[in-house]
């Protein structure tokens, strides 16, 4: 069932409960009322025949000698009206207004009327009356004035109301049910509009936007929410594709390489040297290649937010002196030395691996770009907010056109150098994804002094995927 027939039935069943409610609190005010005025008018004939009683003179047992008709004589009060006038022990007694010779009470209700007042209501030839009987006096007896009325005026007006109720309760509801399908119609309608429109947005038409109604309403908040969304996933396409076309382009050429040493490798006549250095050349590549797939992953898992952190306490001045004691034998190939600055404990909980992963690359990137005889600053210490460290070269620093791009994918700070020489370009963007992934934050930059200075911050204490320190 869709929404808007949903809304219909719900405002039907609910329009006819609030009516069937009303109605019954109508009919029961209506009863309350006729009931409440009945019971007045009989009050004031009940105390107006206990005065006329009390100042008759005694009666006589209705039917007891004297005149036999007074009875039909005597004034009426209506046929809907009843009368009597009782002695305590149930007799009728003469009264020009009495209209029935059979007592209207029984022997309980006599010795309570005789206590005070009774209302109550009773059936008198199959007709439901109200008696009202009040203790009175009559030439020193004591006497029961009985007035009455039948119901047929108040039950009558009852029964109207349960009727008009009746007819109105169902023709309310379907009013109602028809009003909401078609209310709800028109207010659904621009997203109904929303829905064509997002059916017909591809990824070949990621440009493509929601018109936003100008209502100004949850409606209208739908549709920009939704264009917001479709920005994002906008966004992530393209950085999936410039992903995937730079991922190919920097894989292409390793692989063409590997692909041309095995096809010399395989031509007959080959030497043995020959067929050493291929082999070496394509494992060179295959190394290369393995280490392009590994970071290519790690950005990749980075950007979709999963987490690949193994948080552990560990003494960051010891990941630094390994890190420089790994890079000895590469700065000696190039005439280039590794200072560590870090004589105190740096006490951090960190995955200490990823962080030596984005050292090495700093240190990396400085020793190829240092001059020879130079040296290659590294340093940790204790900050304010945390560990800091920096690695810097002395050579010609970043080019000042390359500093606000240094962390995004394949970008080189010299588009000259060789692919071989330089790397693909992934190294600070390899360092910006760990750093922030500890919840720290990387910045790169040149020395006063001279030469590229790239400064980490680290939290003194990082969190896993659940949340825990």
């Amino acid at each position: 069932m869709t929404l808007r027939w949903r809304l219909a039935l719900l405002f039907a069943l609910g329009t006819a409960a609030v009516v069937a409610f009303a109605g019954v609190a109508f009919v029961w005010q209506l009863r309350v009322s006729l009931n409440s005025a009945l019971d007045d008018t009989l009050r004031a004939r009940a105390h107006a025949l206990a005065d006329q009683i009390a100042a008759a003179s005694p009666l006589r047992v209705r039917g007891q000698g004297g005149d036999q008709q007074s009875g039909s004589q005597g004034q009426s009060t209506g046929a809907d009206e009843f009368t009597q006038v009782l002695m305590l022990s149930g007799t009728v007694l003469d009264y020009p207004q009495t209209t029935s010779e059979d007592p209207l009470l029984t022997g309980a209700q006599l010795r309570r009327a005789s206590a005070g007042p009774v209302l109550l209501t009773t059936a008198i030839e199959g007709e439901q009356a109200r008696l009202l009987a009040i203790p009175a006096s009559n030439g020193g007896r004591r006497v029961i004035a009985l007035v009455g009325t039948t119901t047929g005026i108040p039950q009558t007006a009852e029964s109207r109301a349960w009727s008009a109720i009746l007819i109105a309760a169902p023709l309310a509801a379907v009013v109602a049910g028809l009003a909401a399908y078609v209310l709800t119609g028109a207010a659904l309608h621009p997203v109904e509009r929303m829905r064509r429109r997002l059916t017909e947005i591809t990824e070949h038409d990621s440009a493509a936007r929601l018109q936003v109604p100008a209502t100004g309403d949850e409606i209208a908040s739908l549709a920009v929410s939704m264009n917001v969304v479709l920005d994002r996933l906008q966004h992530a396409l393209v950085r999936q594709r410039v992903f995937v076309a730079d991922a190919g382009h920097e894989l292409r050429t390793p692989l063409t390489a590997l692909k041309a040493e095995l096809e010399l490798a395989a031509r007959p006549g080959r030497s043995r040297q020959a067929l050493a250095a291929a082999v070496a050349t394509a494992a060179g590549d295959t190394e290369r290649l393995i280490r392009l797939s590994e970071d290519l992953l790690l950005l990749a898992r980075a950007e979709e937010g999963a987490g690949f952190l193994r948080p552990e306490s560990t003494d960051l001045a010891d990941v630094l002196s390994a890190a420089v004691r790994g890079f000895a034998a590469q700065a000696q190939t190039r005439a280039v030395a590794v200072s560590l600055d870090a004589g105190e404990p740096l006490p951090v909980i960190a995955d200490a691996t990823r962080l030596r992963q984005a050292v090495d690359n700093l240190i990396d990137n400085a020793i190829r770009h240092a001059p020879p005889g130079s040296t290659v600053d590294v340093s940790g210490r204790i900050g304010p907010a945390g560990i800091v460290i920096e690695v810097r070269d002395h050579g010609p620093g970043f080019p000042a056109g390359f500093l606000p791009l240094a962390f995004e994918r394949f970008r080189r700070a010299d588009v000259a150098r060789s692919r071989a020489e330089g790397g693909a370009g992934l190294g600070l963007a390899i360092v910006d994804s760990i750093i922030r992934a500890h919840g720290g934050r990387v910045r790169a930059g040149n020395h006063p002094g001279g030469g590229a200075r790239v400064r980490i911050e680290l939290p003194r204490e990082t969190r896993d995927d659940a949340g825990r320190p």
